[in-house]
């Protein structure tokens, strides 16, 4: 008799797209299981949920969701969310991609959503490379690590992603692992039920590019070394999380507080200004 069990996170992909394109050992494969889980638990209809992507290997996660999604330009998908999430403020407006689209060529939108606590969601796939365009040095990669533009080695100062994060003003930061895949499930429920600008960096391996080019084993090594080496730490100071090229891996939840949104801030500076002349902008946020 054949087998009639579906898998639970079946309904929530393109499965006529399968198989994908990542390669053997990447990690993306297991943040997308993640956060499907973490998108039933969270008991949000899925007709409400828009996931924004932008360009590289992560920014694929767009297309194999059966969800509404907008695959953007290369570094764009924060300013893109918000404004959506300003039109449309009952969705819940997630954004996917990698540390280079966020960070490097989309850094400015990061710190300036974070400010303005607009009220997105923002996963973070941090592998330490541009892997789709060949291995480039990326904003995060580790000080003496290798990739086609550092052939001897990185000598820049990579960012502190949770300290970025925290510094300009997200109200949720967390950091884990693909190996931590109960810990990252529980926090994407948590960052997708918090109102206002929520961070989560996932550290994911890249054995195709990164791993090999840096002698650090394919991506079954690379879990081990995660299981072996990170140290969760809830709560934990972000300018003390920076990572290292064979250094321990601080993880955990190391933000969560309270302060009002984007469109909460607006509602309040007129409301007090022009008093009931104001008719409030709908925020989507029930608290």
């Amino acid at each position: 008799m054949k087998n009639q069990h579906i898998n639970p996170v079946e309904p929530y992909l393109r499965m006529d797209r399968m198989p994908h394109i990542w390669c053997p050992g990447c990690g993306i494969g297991i943040v997308v299981n993640c956060f499907v889980r973490a998108l039933n638990q969270s008991g949000i209809d899925p007709d409400l949920v828009s996931i924004i992507s932008g360009i590289g290997c992560t920014g694929r996660i767009a297309g194999y969701l059966k969800l509404d999604s907008f695959h953007t330009t290369h570094g764009r998908p924060i300013p893109f969310a918000t404004g959506l999430k300003v039109a449309r403020p009952e969705l819940k407006v997630l954004v996917f991609s990698g540390e280079g689209d966020l960070v490097s060529i989309g850094g400015n939108h990061l710190i300036h959503a974070a400010r303005r606590n607009s009220d997105i969601k923002v996963f973070c796939v941090n592998n330490f490379t541009y892997a789709m365009t060949g291995g480039q040095v990326g904003p995060t990669a580790p000080i003496h690590s290798i990739a086609t533009t550092t052939p001897y080695g990185s000598y820049d100062r990579p960012f502190n992603l949770p300290f970025l994060a925290d510094s300009t003003g997200a109200v949720y930061v967390a950091r884990w692992t693909t190996y931590h895949v109960r810990q990252l499930t529980r926090s994407m429920v948590e960052a997708i039920n918090k109102p206002g600008f929520c961070f989560v960096e996932i550290i994911a391996p890249c054995p195709t590019i990164y791993q090999r080019r840096n002698r650090l084993g394919d991506g079954l090594e690379a879990m081990r070394y995660y299981k072996r080496y990170s140290r969760v730490i809830n709560g934990a100071n972000t300018r003390m999380v920076g990572l290292e090229l064979k250094g321990p891996i601080i993880v955990g939840k190391f933000i969560d507080r309270d302060r009002s949104t984007l469109l909460e801030a607006m509602n309040e500076e007129f409301s007090s200004k022009l008093g009931a002349r104001y008719q409030p902008y709908p925020t989507g946020v029930v608290r």
